[in-house]
């Protein structure tokens, strides 16, 4: 198979970049999308060029590190599927592919397709923990939590934090990350210690990021490679709003955050 790529390059986050054309030819359908930039990056390099810079980790869809914006899609056409899981098989021979970074404020770029995406670490420092001292693992049924909870709670934590629900929202909202983080733990015993203060800060530290707001358009859900849904939204909402009311509350959730 033969493409041509267009990928955007740029030395770093101060400096202007563009896109270069870069012919592929020979390409195996059975390559992953990452193997495909490795062929390309190897011919780059025995012609005296510099490669392509990309990100990347377990190539197993469960590090969220390889995320491309591809011909304008978080990860590419395929739905529920990280860019390391792409093959090229999904394309046509002769197609031009467009690759590029993700595209926002909160993930400056740091070189070529590679961007700084330590704002969500940050969202999670703020509050996506447990810190109360729960003791050692408890006998399974001494804390039980309905099935429809625990569901969910997993459902939430599959979260990858790669940054697709940002790229694919118009106003680069990180609110499904943050939904997803909040909610893994509001929905189970353990997290209702501090579900009121970690909702709290983490939607502070979300918005001191330069995220924007939800746009309810439902992209984030659609170009999530795991499905989050957009339920988890409201969940937080609901749970932040709780918090905001609590404090009006003698007696209740009165630590400073």
């Amino acid at each position: 198979m033969d493409f041509k790529l267009k990928i955007w390059r740029q030395k770093n986050a101060r400096e202007k970049g563009g896109f270069r054309t870069y012919p592929i030819n020979d390409v195996s359908p059975e390559m992953s999308f990452l193997e495909m930039l490795d062929y390309l990056n190897k011919q780059i390099i025995e012609s005296g060029g510099e490669p392509v810079t990309f990100e990347h980790d377990c190539r197993e869809g469960i590090c969220g590190s390889c995320g491309l914006f591809i011909n304008g899609r978080p990860h590419g056409p395929m739905r529920r599927t990280t860019t390391c899981e792409l093959h090229m098989r999904e394309f046509t021979d002769g197609d031009t592919i467009v690759i590029e970074p993700w595209r926002s404020k909160a993930f400056p770029i740091i070189k070529d397709l590679v961007v700084d995406r330590s704002s969500f670490e940050r969202i999670m420092h703020a509050g996506g923990f447990i810190s109360v001292d729960t003791g050692s693992a408890p006998e399974s049924n001494s804390l039980p939590v309905s099935k429809n909870n625990s569901d969910k709670a997993f459902d939430a934590a599959a979260c990858i934090g790669c940054g697709a629900c940002v790229a694919a929202c118009k106003n680069s909202s990180a609110m499904l990350f943050a939904a997803a983080k909040i909610a893994q733990y509001a929905l189970v015993t353990q997290g209702k210690a501090e579900a009121k203060e970690r909702v709290d800060k983490m939607v502070r530290q979300m918005d001191a990021e330069g995220f924007g707001y939800c746009s309810n358009t439902y992209g984030c859900e659609f170009d999530c490679p795991k499905g989050i849904s957009i339920d988890f939204i409201a969940l937080m909402n609901r749970e932040f709003f709780s918090s905001k009311v609590c404090r009006q509350i003698p007696g209740r959730y009165t630590r400073k955050v």
